[in-house]
């Protein structure tokens, strides 16, 4: 089958995990029930907005813990398949953790992981102003693609889609949808997020799925939201607007294929296989 639901969940999420987790069961009980369904939650869903060190005292090693534990439970227990947008796992580096992105199924296994490859070290015009995100998180060195029937997920988060090589090399691969959990800051958000995400969408021929985090947080962060599901041709399919919430779409992920068919993009890419500097 390539009919799938796929959803977003939006969040203003806290440093209090349980307070996070209660708000997230609340929005996945209202979601439409589906045969195939993918959902997925923002970066830093479980934790986020506290003083310096708050992530890195929740962090788990990768496959164990009680917020990867909590995770699986609610997977199995909606019969969905969950990215848990970002959560903090422990790594070689005693000072920083990794910020993973996972993905578990409806039997609540956990069946890919993913690292954030490109780290927020940037000035921003706003509360914050300047952002350091390697002084507290590791940095991955993979790529991740995991194929659960039909659907070919590539998993990337936040400052990830800046960098269309990343998408370019999981297209490559065959993805046919792109999550990309985030917390694009307001003023990031409003100059970027839409026409990049959409750009994502139409350079792969992917459907992307991109929830974020909405609202100031308790550090006095502020984030965007506008969560999207976005299809191949780029269309807008829901978006979620300023406020928590939750979006989602029926598609069908043959339309990929079908429209890399009718304009076959990847075999007429030159770049890669042609030109040499």
């Amino acid at each position: 089958m390539t009919e799938w639901q796929l959803s977003a969940i939006q969040l203003t999420s806290q440093p209090d995990p349980e307070q996070n987790f209660q708000q997230l069961e609340h929005y996945l009980a209202l979601l439409p029930k589906a045969a195939q369904h993918l959902v997925v939650l923002p970066e830093c869903f479980a934790v986020f907005g506290g003083a310096d060190g708050v992530q890195q005292a929740f962090a788990e090693p990768l496959g164990q813990g009680e917020l990867q534990a909590r995770c699986a439970a609610l997977a199995k227990q909606y019969q969905l398949y969950l990215v848990a947008g970002s959560m903090p796992t422990t790594s070689p580096d005693p000072r920083r953790f990794s910020a993973s992105s996972l993905l578990f199924g409806p039997d609540g296994t956990l069946l890919a992981d993913y690292q954030k490859l490109h780290l927020f070290d940037v000035k921003v015009s706003d509360a914050t102003g300047n952002y350091q995100e390697s002084a507290t998180t590791l940095p991955g060195d993979k790529l991740t693609l995991s194929v659960q029937g039909s659907l070919k997920l590539g998993m990337t988060i936040c400052y990830d889609v800046r960098f269309p090589g990343l998408m370019q090399a999981l297209a490559a691969a065959g993805m046919n949808v792109l999550s990309v959990p985030s917390a694009f800051t307001r003023v990031t958000g409003a100059a970027h997020w839409h026409s990049l995400l959409r750009a994502r969408a139409i350079e792969n021929q992917c459907f992307v799925v991109a929830p974020g985090q909405t609202g100031v947080h308790a550090n006095g962060r502020e984030t965007f939201g506008h969560s999207l599901i976005i299809n191949p041709w780029g269309d807008i399919l829901a978006d979620a607007g300023a406020a928590p919430g939750w979006i989602s779409a029926a598609v069908d992920l043959a339309d990929c294929q079908q429209l890399a068919n009718k304009m076959p993009i990847k075999q007429h890419n030159r770049f890669n296989s042609e030109l040499k500097p």
